[in-house]
């Protein structure tokens, strides 16, 4: 009698605790990834610096995880820098610094010459730049082509820039 007491006791208790966990369901967004609405806030203001220096531009967004989270297309964009932009949002997020910055290791005579045939092909020039939250957490990354190099980068900064805001 007793054993079927304290048998009905557990079995109540997992049924009342676990309950509101399985209705509820595995959380599937990790902390520190970059959320939809962050996203827009950095593409927004990245097309807003592209409209202003009339240099039509493909932005990529990709996630703490180097996925794709967000894109835009400018008309009159190349379509090629469609690839461009998102393999640099890619290289930026995949080494956590800009691809100014590991472009500068990576030419002839420097430690990290040739790291980009890695990782199916990497951008090594500027237009990549990390995206950090208010609180110093690399949430993802974004990247920009369509003009010269250093037009490209001031539009991801400025996207990365809102975000901080």
């Amino acid at each position: 009698m007793r054993k079927m007491m304290l048998s009905s006791l557990l079995v109540l208790s997992i049924a009342l605790f676990s309950a509101p966990v399985f209705a509820e369901g595995p959380v599937k967004t990790l902390p520190g990834d970059i959320t939809l609405a962050q996203a827009r806030v950095v593409l927004d203001a990245a097309l807003k610096k592209a409209v202003e220096i009339k240099v039509p531009m493909n932005i990529a967004i990709v996630d703490a995880g180097g996925n794709l989270k967000a894109f835009y297309r400018q008309e009159d964009a190349f379509l090629g820098s469609i690839d461009i932009s998102i393999k640099k949002a890619v290289t930026a997020r995949y080494f956590n610094m800009t691809t100014r910055a590991l472009g500068a290791v990576s030419v002839p005579g420097q430690p990290l010459y040739g790291i980009e045939a890695s990782n199916n092909g990497l951008i090594l020039f500027a237009g990549g730049v990390l995206l950090v939250d208010k609180n110093n957490v690399i949430v993802g990354a974004i990247g920009v082509s369509g003009g010269s190099v250093d037009e490209d980068e001031s539009v991801a900064k400025a996207g990365a820039a809102a975000l901080l805001k």
